[in-house]
């Protein structure tokens, strides 16, 4: 009886991060409710609900008093991304059988279509009118009071032209009730719920003041540019959101299932499991997360990683939910349910990511729950107090105090900071960069150091063949082909590059019997009678061997960076081979871009000191080798000490380290834990993509200073302004609207944002 469940409701008609408080208060308290999450990109609601204090009915009904509509969800579906997202599963008909992605552009109509359509004269969201829905928002229910003021106040004013003002005084006097009926009735409703401080109180009280001492007309501005201010607000909430519509819209609907016999089904691409096989066509994109298992075709990529080249792919290779297959046909195995393909989990974290606050927006939030009952003190007292102080006569000190109100709406500030952390985690996601908040998004551009980890992510993470060697009278295929005898059926990554070397040359492996190993040293295996090992040069020595002309080439080799293998034959060296896991293509332009942002890059490595460094030397960067885990983790402790720190990682051993820097970044190729522990990804293997990383918190947060500036400083020329009785009521009110109207242009200016490393990408 004590359990407490949890459920979770899609809430239609959130526009901004004030919305998000008023829910989340009003719900919070309901007694029995705990544990309040509102997540205003993916319109739901989540709470702990006790059973047998309060029902599901009441939370619902809390809501909607707000003016909002709620609608529940399955527990389940409550994490469901692609549903979150408003992506349907359906079915074409036989008519849209094939290419079903040239349909693309209408999935996600019904979650309202176009962005950002306003409801019946509320706080709505396209769903709250039925009749709103696939309309653009010019159409809307909210744009249509926008219309209806403007009209009545436009026509008042040209009939003032004409007529005495007794005749027309009245339309102002209508246009302010039809405004003040569906705010006041909201700013009731929020006052009950627990927030009379509303920005709606604010504005209603300040538009009946002035009506009261005959300032009809500038109340009539008032509402008209405040419900246009709403319409702004949503305008913008509905493009953030279209973000995340358009990266469900990458799914295609359908998916071509083969059956065991080999024939063809057309199924909702939601409907694959595990272990399915599907038939991609040119130009169908991939309906699943899987692996080739016949076809060899050019992948784009690029709609999910940002990857701007094709790329080729063939059996064996894996292949990402939501690419196009350019040329060739592929039968794909599913790897990863439709719930956790790259696709639903790119949305997860960037719904999951704009629920996360930062640090400034969390300040501002504080600060703007003590602005509001702070300015309506200061108001009355400039109604109250300035008679006797100034001298102002009751009418003056009345109207002035209600503009002071009027600019003290926190609505601009209130939506500063989260309107531009939300464009610059949607313009990251676009291109292949996920940030799991607006935390990480804020910290990431403070970072002083970039520590890289060497193998998988500054490297390919693929030893090849680099150096043959052979004896005197010995040759570099005869070296290679006891080489590949001794390393056949091993998994070792430097087995695979001897055998893969092999197949390039065309040497066939000798047959070899008794093969064993000799842990962390050597390989063994007896070849045509004669006792064969690939080991290491200390392996070597401690078998006795003399390496004699080798020993300076050895010496070479290593400080090149190469790990050295040496081949002996019955104790007498047969030659040696060197491998060398490569630097990724971008390696040194994205060391060299993160310099010019100022970010001291390092490389922390498990390698060996002479490989270690060498990599670092030819890549211009510092380099900590032989590093244990532990090792890693005090390393990253006393970096930290200079300033904020970005670990890149890509293994299983990188996640401790990860989770110990300011912020860590997962290389998109890597496990699933460093991509679960890290606070930002790369979705695709781009070193360049951590610079570009930085530049884009630096965008975010320098978007977000002007944005505060804006909000705060017309506010505070107005409040100026205005106690001189330089400017009145309207231009009051103008002041927040046009802070709100430059704040979310501002802000959506974000969504456009582009790397300057984009020539870079490759």
């Amino acid at each position: 009886m004590d359990r407490t469940e949890r459920l979770a409701w899609r809430i239609e008609g959130m526009d901004c991060a004030s919305c998000v408080a008023k829910v989340t208060k009003a719900v919070e308290r309901l007694p029995g409710v705990s544990e309040v999450e509102v997540n205003q990109m993916a319109e739901r609601l989540t709470v702990s609900l006790a059973p047998g204090v309060s029902t599901p009915e009441q939370v619902v009904s809390q809501v909607e008093v707000l003016g909002y509509r709620a609608r529940p969800l399955p527990t389940p579906a409550a994490r469901e991304p692609l549903r979150a997202a408003g992506h349907t599963a359906h079915v074409h008909g036989p008519g849209c059988d094939d290419h079903d992605h040239d349909h693309d552009h209408d999935h996600g109509r019904g979650h309202g279509g176009g962005a950002g359509q306003g409801g019946a004269f509320g706080h709505a969201h396209p769903h709250d009118d039925p009749a709103d829905a696939g309309k653009p928002w010019w159409r809307t229910g909210k744009a249509l009071l926008v219309w209806i003021l403007g009209g009545l106040v436009l026509g008042a004013y040209a009939a003032s032209l004409a007529l005495p003002e007794r005749l027309t005084y009245p339309l102002f006097l209508v246009a302010t009730a039809l405004a003040l009926v569906p705010f006041g009735r909201r700013a009731i409703a929020l006052a009950r719920a627990g927030s009379p401080f509303s920005i709606e109180t604010l504005m209603v009280t300040a538009a009946i003041g002035a009506a009261v001492i005959g300032a009809a007309e500038e109340a009539a501005i008032v509402v008209l540019l405040f419900a246009l201010g709403e319409l702004l607000e949503n305008v913008a909430a509905g493009r953030a959101r279209a973000g995340i519509r358009a990266l469900a819209s990458l799914m295609p609907r359908v998916a071509l299932r083969l059956r065991p016999d080999g024939s063809r089904e057309q199924v909702p691409a939601e409907s694959l499991d595990v272990d399915d096989v599907v038939l991609v066509r040119p130009g169908d994109r991939v309906p699943c997360d899987g692996a080739i298992e016949e076809g060899v075709s050019a992948v784009d990529e690029s709609p999910v990683t940002g990857e701007s080249v094709p790329v080729a792919r063939g059996p064996g290779d894996h292949v990402v939910a939501g690419s196009i297959n350019a040329d060739g046909t592929l039968r794909v195995r599913v790897l990863r349910a439709a719930a956790d393909n790259t696709i639903a989990r790119i949305i997860r974290m960037v719904e999951d990511a704009t629920a996360s606050r930062a640090p400034t927006q969390r300040f501002i939030e504080r600060f703007a729950a003590w602005w509001t009952p702070g300015a309506m003190a200061v108001s009355a007292l400039v109604i109250l107090v300035t008679p006797f102080a100034f001298g102002w006569d009751w009418w003056t000190s009345l109207y002035r105090g209600l503009a002071v109100l009027l600019i003290a709406c926190p609505c601009a500030l209130v939506i500063s900071v989260p309107a531009a952390m939300a464009s610059g985690l949607s313009a990251g996601a676009r291109r292949g960069l996920l940030i799991k908040g607006g935390a990480a998004l804020e910290a990431i551009g403070t970072a002083r150091t970039v520590a890289f980890d060497k193998t998988g992510t500054l490297t390919e993470g693929r030893p090849r063949v680099t150096d043959l060697l052979p004896a005197d009278g010995r040759s570099a295929e005869d070296l290679l082909a006891h080489a590949a005898a001794v390393e056949a059926g091993s998994a070792h990554p430097l087995a695979k590059a001897v055998l893969a070397e092999a197949e390039a040359r065309g040497v066939a492996a000798l047959p070899a019997q008794g093969q064993a190993a000799v842990p962390g040293k050597a390989v063994l295996a007896t070849v045509a009678g004669r006792r064969v090992s690939v080991g290491s040069p200390r392996h070597a020595a401690e078998a006795g061997a003399a390496l004699g002309a080798f020993a300076g080439e050895l010496l070479r080799l290593e400080g090149e960076g190469k790990t050295v293998a040496v081949v002996l034959v019955d104790g007498g060296p047969l030659g040696m081979i060197a491998f060398r896991d490569e630097p990724r293509a971008d390696a040194s332009a994205g060391v060299q871009a993160l310099g010019a942002l100022g970010i001291r890059p390092v490389m922390l490595t498990g390698d060996n000191r002479r490989t270690g460094e060498a990599i670092a030397a030819s890549l211009g960067l510092d380099a900590k080798a032989e590093l244990l885990p532990d090792d890693k983790l005090r390393e990253i402790a006393r970096l930290r000490e200079d300033g904020a720190v970005v670990m890149v990682g890509d293994g299983i051993n990188d996640a401790p380290a990860l989770a110990a820097a300011s912020v860590g970044v997962a290389m998109g190729g890597g496990t699933d834990v460093a991509l679960e522990t890290a606070g930002a990804a790369v979705l695709q293997d781009r070193v360049t993509g951590v610079a570009e990383l930085v530049a884009l918190s630096r965008a975010t947060m320098a978007n977000v200073k002007a944005n505060v500036a804006i909000a705060i400083g017309l506010k505070g020329v107005f409040l100026v302004t205005t106690m001189a009785g330089i400017t009145g009521l309207w231009p009051a009110i103008m002041a927040d609207t046009g802070a709100t109207v430059l704040v979310t242009l501002n802000a959506l200016r974000l969504l456009g944002w582009k790397p300057a490393l984009a020539g870079a990408r490759g």
